[in-house]
């Protein structure tokens, strides 16, 4: 800003006279040069505590926007501002623009709409996100467009709109007075409006995430909620066993799969109903993956094998009618399921089973206080399209007891990296069938083995899936 010139031969003031021209005096000037100043001040400081206002009260992004050309233009006391925003697509858009004479309004929004698009056009066919990192390329050609198509009367002066460490913008400000100058003052102004600009995109962008993350979590418990209710609400009653099963999610929707599926039609309709002696399914799987994917999966399997259990055929023919009705389908997702399926007879205690690439389950025989692993050979489902499953069959006597679990058991990690293999839970499942005959106590007792093994307070990270099938004594 100027000085007011000082009187060299100051006169003293006439107060009962007036003062005229010739009667300032120095003291006077100053005191009016600071009264000024003070005023400049107090019009700034309103002015940005306005935007400081609309910032904190504005929920409308474009609300805020249309004030930052106004704002920018009138703490510096210049004719004009212009907000231009880089959009992820390489679109340079004029977002908004101010100028307090109507006829070069236009005449200025001709000059910066023509230089956005020139600029536009350069950055035509990237891919998306490409633009926004060459922001450092597009800045320098703006700015030359901008004073290009403006002329060199017009005194020019632009910042960058800095939001998440990238150039998402720029402020430009204008004044057609030739003696107009950029001060140091004037163009911290500036970037002080260009800096809470950058605050309310930024600000806006989050509030947009956070109602997506919300949409998420949503869709994440009614997920979770479907799924659960697809598992079955309780154990059946089938002659002469008892039952247990427990599935611990990593993440509220998982690829864990187990269920107990009646092997007739009337059984079906039944299934709720008082204690079976008709053929019973216990069969456990495994999605490869976690999360929405997995679980989405996970139903299809259940609906699918449900479906086959019901056309009676054995279990390495149900194990491989599936694969082949799903091959397709996991082979565009690039996923595989796991899933061992046994078939249980209460009349004459002989589990028959099969296979497919799954955790085999552990047989605790009371009467020799040894574990057998049920396994056979068979390649995961989805895998491939031609593979062929086997049959086998097993005697089980009364106290016999027969875990089935997911691999979270085995694969679950202490703070050292250690795994609770197979050869842990083989010990942790004889010590839980010496000690206790209920399967719903060997059930938490293993589930306490893990988390005891992993650490108090941790979780694991992946599913983990147990079931408990016990054959009651005679």
């Amino acid at each position: 800003m100027t000085a007011v010139p000082l009187s060299r031969q100051p006169q003293p003031p006439d107060r009962n006279h007036g003062s005229g021209s010739s009667d300032v005096t120095p003291v006077f000037a100053l005191k009016e040069l600071v009264a000024r100043l003070n005023r400049e001040q107090h019009k700034i400081q309103d002015l940005l505590s306005s935007l400081g206002f609309a910032l904190r009260s504005f929920s409308n992004l474009n609300q805020f926007l249309e004030l930052i050309p106004l704002m920018a233009s009138r703490v510096t006391d210049a004719d004009g501002g212009a907000l231009v925003l880089f959009r992820p697509n390489g679109q340079v858009k004029l977002e908004r623009l101010h100028c307090q004479d109507t006829l070069w309004s236009q005449d200025l929004r001709r000059a910066m709409e023509t230089a956005t698009r020139q600029i536009t056009a350069s950055m035509t066919g990237l891919p998306a996100g490409e633009a926004l990192a060459r922001s450092s390329q597009v800045v320098p050609m703006l700015d030359r467009q901008v004073s290009r198509h403006l002329g060199s009367e017009i005194q020019m002066f632009g910042t960058a709109i800095i939001v998440r460490n990238s150039e998402r913008g720029r402020l430009y400000v204008f004044s057609r007075d030739p003696n107009y100058a950029w001060t140091e003052t004037r163009q911290k102004l500036v970037r002080l409006v260009a800096d809470q600009t950058a605050v309310a995109i930024e600000n806006d962008e989050l509030t947009v995430e956070l109602k997506k993350k919300e949409r998420l979590d949503r869709e994440l418990e009614i997920g979770a909620d479907i799924q659960l209710r697809l598992l079955p609400r309780q154990c059946p009653t089938i002659e002469g066993v008892e039952l247990a099963a427990m599935c611990k999610t990593a993440n509220r929707v998982g690829g864990d799969y187990y269920d107990f599926i009646p092997a007739s039609y009337g059984q079906a309709r039944n299934a709720d109903g008082d204690s079976s002696t008709g053929r019973w399914s216990v069969t456990i799987g495994d999605v490869m993956g976690k999360g929405v994917p997995a679980g989405l999966i996970m139903t299809m399997t259940r609906g699918m094998l449900r479906a086959e259990v019901l056309n009676g055929h054995s279990p390495a023919r149900i194990l491989q009618h599936l694969n082949q009705v799903m091959y397709a389908d996991l082979e565009n997702s690039n996923r595989f399921v796991t899933l061992f399926y046994s078939e249980y007879d209460p009349e004459t205690r002989l589990l028959s089973y099969s296979n497919a690439a799954h955790n085999p389950p552990l047989l605790w025989q009371a009467s020799t206080d040894s574990i057998k692993r049920l396994d056979t050979l068979g390649m995961l489902i989805g895998l491939d399209a031609q593979t062929q499953y086997q049959d086998a069959q097993i005697q089980l006597n009364p106290g016999d007891t027969i875990i089935y679990y997911t691999d979270g058991f085995t694969d679950a990690a202490n703070q050292y990296g250690k795994r609770f293999d197979e050869e842990n839970l083989t010990n942790a499942f004889r010590a839980a069938c010496r000690q206790y005959d209920d399967p719903q106590l060997i059930l938490k007792f293993l589930f306490d083995c893990v988390q005891q093994f992993i650490g108090v307070g941790n979780h694991n990270s992946d599913d983990m899936t147990l079931v408990v099938m016990r054959v009651k004594p005679s």
